[in-house]
C-alpha cells in the first residue's frame, strides 16, 4: 500500500512540475495550486485513501503526503518569483526612462485680464473702505428691474435685451440687485462694490458680447453729495489710468439715479490732445453713475429726507480693453495662453 500512495504521491509532483513550467501568469499559478493543494484538491482527495491504510503505516504515509505538499509550495514559490520578475522585466523594458533628457516643463496658466482688472479695482475701493459683496446671477425681475425704478414698460425690459427664465426670473442684466439687496438689509452707512456676470442679449462682435463683467459701487450715508461721487471716481480714474488722468462728467439718464452722468477719462495715450485711440476727441467714456433716486431709496425701505447715496458702474472688460489696449473684447474669451501671457 506504501508503494502505491509513493507512485500516487510522485505522479502528482510530477504533474505539479510540468503545469508550473507551462504557467506564464498568477492567474494560472493558482489554478495549479487550487488543484493540487486546495481543499479538494488532489492531495486532500487522496488523504480520504488513509482509512484503508494499516495502522502502522499510517505514520510514513502520512510523511509522505507532507513531504510531496512541501515539495509543491517550494515549485510553486520559485515560479512565482520567476514569474514575477519576468513581469518586472517586462514593464522595464515598456517604460524605459532616460535620465538623460532634459525633464517636461510643467505647464503654468497665468491670470485672465479681467482678473488682473477686478483685484486692481478692489484693491482701490477696498482701500477707501468699501466692502466687495456678491450676489446670483439668477435674479428675480424685482430687484433687477423694479426695485432700480425700471417701469414695466422700459425699453430695457425688451426681451431683446433681456433674457427671461420665466416672466418673474431673469439672468441679471446688471448687478445693480446686489445692492438693492443689500440696501433693504437696513445696516447703515453702505459702501460697497459689486462685481460679477452680468447677461444681455447681444451680437458677439469686437466691443459686444452676451455674457461680460460688472463692477458696480453704492454709497449711502448722511449728507452724501455729488461732490463725493466726483471725489471718489477722480482718485478711481488716477489710480487706474495714472495720476495725470483728468475726469469730466457729461449729464445723462438712469432710472436708478438722479441726477446721472456719464464719466468721460482724458486719453492716457496721448493726454488728451486727441489720437486714433481715442478717435481724436481727447477724451474715453468709461462709466455711468448718479445719485440714488429717492425712489429707490425708499423701496429699499431708507429714508431719502435723512439719507442720501451715488451709485456707478463700470464693464470689467473695458477696463481691461482700455487699459491694455486691446482692440477686440472677443480675445478675452478665447483663453489663448499665448495671448494672456502677455499682461
Amino acid at each position: 500500500m506504501s508503494s502505491t500512495m509513493k507512485e500516487k504521491l510522485d505522479s502528482i509532483v510530477s504533474d505539479a512540475v510540468s503545469r508550473l513550467a507551462e504557467a506564464q501568469d498568477p492567474d494560472a499559478l493558482n489554478t495549479v495550486r487550487v488543484d493540487i493543494l486546495g481543499k479538494k484538491g488532489q492531495l486532500k482527495e487522496l488523504m480520504k485513501g488513509m482509512k484503508d491504510v494499516a495502522a502502522e503505516d499510517r505514520p510514513k504515509i502520512g510523511q509522505m503526503v507532507n513531504e510531496a505538499r512541501d515539495r509543491v509550495t517550494e515549485l510553486i514559490e520559485k515560479r512565482k518569483k520567476e514569474i514575477d520578475l519576468e513581469v518586472m522585466n517586462a514593464r522595464m523594458a515598456a517604460e524605459t526612462i532616460d535620465v538623460t533628457l532634459p525633464a517636461k516643463k510643467a505647464e503654468i496658466g497665468h491670470p485672465h485680464p479681467n482678473q488682473i482688472a477686478l483685484e486692481e479695482l478692489e484693491r482701490i475701493f477696498v482701500g477707501m473702505g468699501y466692502e466687495v459683496i456678491e450676489g446670483p446671477e439668477i435674479e428675480w425681475d424685482e430687484y433687477n428691474f423694479t426695485k432700480l425704478n425700471i417701469p414695466p414698460n422700459h425699453p430695457a425690459k425688451d426681451e431683446q435685451d433681456t433674457f427671461y427664465i420665466n416672466k418673474d426670473i431673469v439672468l441679471r442684466t446688471q448687478t445693480s440687485p446686489v445692492q438693492a439687496r443689500r440696501m433693504e438689509q437696513g445696516k447703515l452707512p453702505i459702501r460697497m462694490i459689486s462685481p460679477g456676470r452680468v447677461f444681455r442679449s447681444d451680437e458677439v462682435d469686437a466691443t459686444h458680447s452676451p455674457s461680460f463683467h460688472q463692477v458696480e459701487g453704492l454709497v449711502v450715508d448722511k449728507n452724501i453729495t455729488f461732490a463725493d461721487l466726483k471725489g471718489t471716481l477722480d482718485k478711481f480714474a488716477k489710480e487706474v489710468f495714472g495720476p495725470d488722468t483728468k475726469t469730466k462728467f457729461r449729464p445723462h439718464h438712469f432710472p436708478f439715479t438722479e441726477p446721472s452722468a456719464e464719466m468721460d477719462v482724458s486719453c492716457f495715450k496721448c493726454g488728451g490732445k486727441g489720437c486714433r485711440f481715442c478717435k481724436g476727441e481727447g477724451w474715453i467714456e468709461i462709466l455711468g453713475c448718479g445719485m440714488v433716486h429717492p425712489h429707490v431709496l425708499e423701496m429699499c425701505g431708507i429714508d431719502p429726507n435723512e439719507y442720501t447715496g451715488f451709485a456707478f458702474g463700470v464693464g470689467l472688460e473695458r477696463i481691461a480693453l482700455l487699459k491694455y489696449e486691446i482692440d477686440d473684447m472677443r480675445l478675452l474669451y478665447e483663453n489663448d495662453a499665448r495671448f494672456l501671457k502677455q499682461f
